[in-house]
């Protein structure tokens, strides 16, 4: 992605999700993934409630988020999808 340019959402899921991984908590995701509060509520809300993302319970108050099956699908389809456009890509930004 080039300097200054905004990531579209499925860039944002595909991050979540590779953080997702192995597990992690809220704050890893929201860090490594470099998303504000808000945008991390609204993201995981929307990854849980599809199925993509199941919140663990851990211990008595920790929760981490794990990425199911169908998130690692998605995950495959979506690193396919941006190896596919990245020639494109290349070729719309050197013309501009």
């Amino acid at each position: 992605m080039m300097v200054g340019q905004r990531r579209s959402n499925i860039e944002i899921i595909a991050d979540m999700l590779k953080v997702g991984e192995s597990g992690a908590g809220k704050t890893k995701i929201m860090y490594n993934a470099n998303l504000s509060y808000s945008q991390i509520q609204k993201y995981l809300s929307f990854l849980t409630s599809q199925g993509f993302i199941d919140k663990v319970q851990v211990g008595n108050t920790a929760v981490t988020y794990q990425v199911t099956e169908n998130g690692h699908k998605l995950l495959e389809i979506i690193n396919s999808l941006q190896e596919m456009l990245e020639p494109e890509e290349k070729a719309l930004t050197s013309s501009s």
